[in-house]
């Protein structure tokens, strides 16, 4: 097993002790938003089974995500819409929606470790690639960002159960795409992604 609090524990060394993690989760699916979270755990915090989110059970991530609003010095969320990922395209996107999980953090950070992305901030930062599964504390944020966003798509399945979103979660399956060719595209889907440009030309082909 890989030591979760390595880097954490190279900065405490050097008497920095407010670390925040940040993640993002929601890059690949058709619709709704990119979600980033910034977490500050307690210093040496311990947390048996946490890493990287896509490794969790869906069970095991909620599970967590109680213990992490109690037990986290501080948690952000940034979230940002399908219009803006439209805009100025997921990678940016994805920067903003990190940046504004990091200032909606009520305690500031001394380093922020960050998800592979480099950010421009004020406090310095280290990027970390695949952090989610090596850092504790962007493991943290993995988790926190993948429930937040999980429970809007079980929002949306609630409102349009013909899309299945709370299978999918958003994500190109062929369930989502086959319920895209019968049904059409929602207002909050991401018009820049091809598959959800590609429905648009066909609904348009049959007007």
């Amino acid at each position: 097993m890989p030591n979760l609090l390595e880097y954490e524990q190279k900065l405490y060394a050097k008497g920095i002790n407010l670390i925040a993690g940040v993640d993002e989760v929601g890059r690949g699916p058709l619709v709704g938003p990119v979600v980033a979270a910034a977490v500050i755990l307690p210093k040496n915090y311990k947390l048996t089974g946490l890493t990287d989110s896509k490794k969790l059970s869906e069970k095991k991530r909620n599970t967590f995500f109680e213990i992490l609003q109690k037990e986290a010095i501080s948690i952000g969320i940034g979230i940002i819409d399908n219009k803006k990922i439209d805009e100025v395209n997921i990678y940016e996107a994805s920067k903003l929606a990190m940046l504004e999980a990091l200032n909606n953090l009520d305690v500031k950070p001394e380093h922020v470790l960050i998800d592979a992305m480099p950010l421009n901030l004020e406090v310095p930062s280290t990027s970390i690639i695949h952090g989610d599964a090596l850092s504790l504390s962007i493991a943290a944020a993995s988790v926190i960002a993948k429930v937040t966003r999980d429970a809007m798509m079980y929002d949306l399945d609630k409102i349009h159960p013909e899309y299945g979103f709370a299978h999918h979660k958003g994500y190109p399956t062929k369930e989502h795409l086959e319920a895209i060719s019968k049904y059409g595209v929602l207002p909050n889907y991401r018009f820049s992604y091809k598959p959800v440009q590609n429905a648009c030309q066909k609904e348009k082909s049959v007007l």
